[in-house]
C-alpha cells in the first residue's frame, strides 16, 4: 500500500519518516522503498561485476530499449517469412509485398512497415523457444526458469532465477535520469495478463526486487491513497497523477525532504520527480503525434485495440523521460482466456481473419514509433525489438488456424545503431526450421548488452546460492547487427 496524505499534518505539526513512506504495495515483495534502494547498494557492493574493459568505441551506448511482446506465438510464415510459392495450405491467403528495401518482402497487412523497411532488420531464423506460452525467454533470453502458472518447471536456471533485461540494465548501469526507473512495465497485471504472460517482464530474478521493473498499471490498480482519490478511482491515471502532482508541490514548499538518509531521498526523488509522471500523461502530447499513432480514429471491431496503440506512445514517452528499458505487450483485443475468445496472437482456429485486423494496428503503432523516434533524433540511442514466445505451424490447420511451432519464428529489431535494412537468416521452403544463420534468443541479448557497453564476456553477477552467473552464458552479440 501506498500512502501519502496531501494535508501532511500530524499531531505535532511535523511528519515522522514512517508517515512519509508507507510504500510496500508499491514495491515488489512489500518492501519500503527505501529499503530496496539500500538494498541496491549493498548488492553492488558484494556482487561481482566486471567492468568493460576500456575500448575505443566508434559510436555511443545506447540509451534505451523498448520490448514489444507479442504474447501467443505470432505467426512468421505469414508476417515476414511468407512463402508465395509454397502450397495453398503452407502459403495461407497472405502475399508479400516488396518494401523499400530491394529484395526483402513482408505481409500485405503491413505496408507501413514495408515503406519503412530500411529502420529494421528482420531476423527470420530466429530460435531458443519451447511449446509453452511464457515469455521468460523473450524478457530473459532463458529458456530454463522454475514452474509457473500452467508452465512446467524447465530445469538448468540459477538460485533465484533469471533477471530480465531490465533488471540487468539496472544492476550493471543504475538509473540513468534521477526520479524515472531504469525498466518500466507497460504490460497489464491482472490475471488474465499474467496467465497468458507467465513471466512478469521485469521480473528482477537472481539479482533482487532492488532491481525489479516498475509495473505502471500496478501503480494504477493497487490500494494507492493519495488526497481527492480512493481505490475505487485509481485505474483513472488523470487522478493518480493529478494527486502526485499536489504531493510534489506541497513537498517543493515546504521543504519537507530535509533530513531523510540517502535512501529515503532516493525514493523521495522517485516518487515526487515530475519526469515519470509527466511521461505517463498522453493529454500533454500534441495533437500531430496522437494522430500519428493513430489515436485520433476510433476503432469499434477492436473492444480496446486504440487503449493498446497509445503504449506505443508511452513507450517512447517514458524512454525520452530517462528509462532505459520499456516493455510492452501488444494485441488486438485485451489480455483474456482463449474462452472468451480473447486469443492474442495464438491463433488456432479462423487465423486470416483475426490476423487482417492485427497486423493492421501493428502496422499502424510500430511504424508511428520508428518515426517519432527518428524524428526526435533518437532511433540511434533506442533500439526497438518486436518477438514472441514462438512461431505457428507451416500447414494451416482443419480449423484455419496455425498451431504451436518452437522450431523457428521471425522477429525485428529496428534502431539502436545497429545495421539495419537487412534480413538475417532464411528457413526451409515451408519455415519449418533455419535453413541458413540460426539466431538466438541470448545472441540477441548480448547484441543489446554489448550496445550498453556490457562485455557479455566478462561480466557476472552473483546468484541467490553464491555462484557467479555470466549473462548470456557463452552466446555473443551479432556482427551482422553491429558491423
Amino acid at each position: 500500500m501506498l500512502t501519502f496524505s496531501t494535508s501532511l499534518r500530524c499531531g505535532d505539526g511535523k511528519v515522522s519518516r514512517r508517515q512519509w513512506f508507507q510504500i510496500g504495495g508499491l514495491a515488489l515483495g512489500g518492501l519500503a522503498l527505501p529499503d530496496i534502494l539500500q538494498a541496491q547498494e549493498q548488492s553492488r557492493r558484494s556482487s561481482v561485476a566486471t567492468a568493460p574493459p576500456a575500448t575505443a568505441r566508434t559510436r555511443e551506448p545506447l540509451k534505451g530499449v523498448i520490448m514489444v511482446l507479442l504474447p501467443g506465438g505470432p505467426t512468421h510464415i505469414d508476417s515476414f517469412d511468407l512463402k508465395p510459392e509454397a502450397p495453398a495450405e503452407i502459403r495461407g491467403e497472405f502475399r508479400p509485398i516488396a518494401t523499400n528495401v530491394p529484395g526483402i518482402d513482408i505481409c500485405e497487412h503491413m505496408p507501413r512497415l514495408a515503406r519503412r523497411a530500411d529502420k529494421f532488420t528482420i531476423i527470420r531464423s530466429l530460435v531458443g523457444f519451447r511449446d509453452d506460452h511464457n515469455l521468460h525467454w523473450c524478457t530473459t533470453g532463458w529458456e530454463s526458469h522454475p514452474p509457473m502458472d500452467s508452465s512446467p518447471m524447465v530445469p538448468g536456471f540459477p538460485a533465484g532465477d533469471w533477471p530480465s533485461l531490465g533488471s540487468i540494465l539496472s544492476r550493471a548501469l543504475g538509473p540513468r535520469v534521477v526520479g524515472v526507473p531504469v525498466g518500466v512495465d507497460l504490460t497489464p497485471v491482472d490475471a488474465d495478463a499474467r496467465f497468458i504472460l507467465r513471466t512478469p517482464p521485469g521480473q528482477p530474478g537472481y539479482l533482487g526486487v532492488a532491481h525489479a521493473g516498475f509495473e505502471v498499471q500496478a501503480v494504477d490498480r493497487r490500494n494507492i491513497m493519495l488526497d481527492g482519490l480512493d481505490p475505487s478511482r485509481v485505474a483513472d491515471r488523470r487522478l493518480m497523477l493529478s494527486s502526485f502532482d499536489n504531493f510534489r508541490r506541497q513537498v517543493d514548499v515546504g521543504r519537507l525532504g530535509d533530513g531523510i538518509d540517502i535512501y529515503q531521498r532516493q525514493a523521495f526523488e522517485l516518487l515526487t520527480s515530475a519526469r515519470l509522471a509527466q511521461a505517463l500523461d498522453l493529454s500533454l502530447e500534441d495533437e500531430a503525434t496522437r494522430r500519428l499513432y493513430g489515436l485520433d480514429q476510433s476503432y469499434p471491431q477492436e473492444r480496446e485495440g486504440k487503449h493498446y496503440l497509445d503504449h506505443f506512445l508511452l513507450a517512447r514517452r517514458v524512454i525520452e523521460a530517462g528509462a532505459r528499458c520499456v516493455t510492452l505487450a501488444f494485441t488486438r483485443w485485451p489480455f483474456g482466456r482463449v474462452l472468451r475468445g480473447d486469443h492474442n496472437w495464438d491463433w488456432h482456429r479462423d487465423l486470416f481473419p483475426t490476423a487482417r485486423h492485427t497486423m493492421a494496428l501493428l502496422d499502424v503503432g510500430l511504424s508511428a514509433l520508428l518515426d517519432d523516434l527518428a524524428a526526435r533524433r533518437l532511433l540511434d540511442d533506442v533500439a526497438v525489438v518486436v518477438w514472441g514466445e514462438f512461431g505457428r505451424t507451416p500447414r494451416v490447420n482443419r480449423d484455419a488456424g496455425r498451431d504451436h511451432w518452437p522450431r523457428v519464428c521471425s522477429a525485428l529489431i529496428a534502431g539502436g545503431g545497429l545495421r539495419m535494412g537487412q534480413v538475417l537468416g532464411s528457413t526451409t521452403r515451408w519455415a519449418e526450421e533455419p535453413r541458413t544463420r540460426p539466431v538466438h534468443f541470448r545472441d540477441v541479448f548480448a547484441t543489446l548488452y554489448h550496445r550498453f557497453g556490457i562485455d557479455v564476456a566478462t561480466t557476472q553477477f552473483i546468484d541467490l546460492a553464491g555462484r557467479p552467473q555470466y549473462l548470456v552464458g557463452d552466446h555473443r552479440p551479432v556482427p551482422e547487427l553491429l558491423g
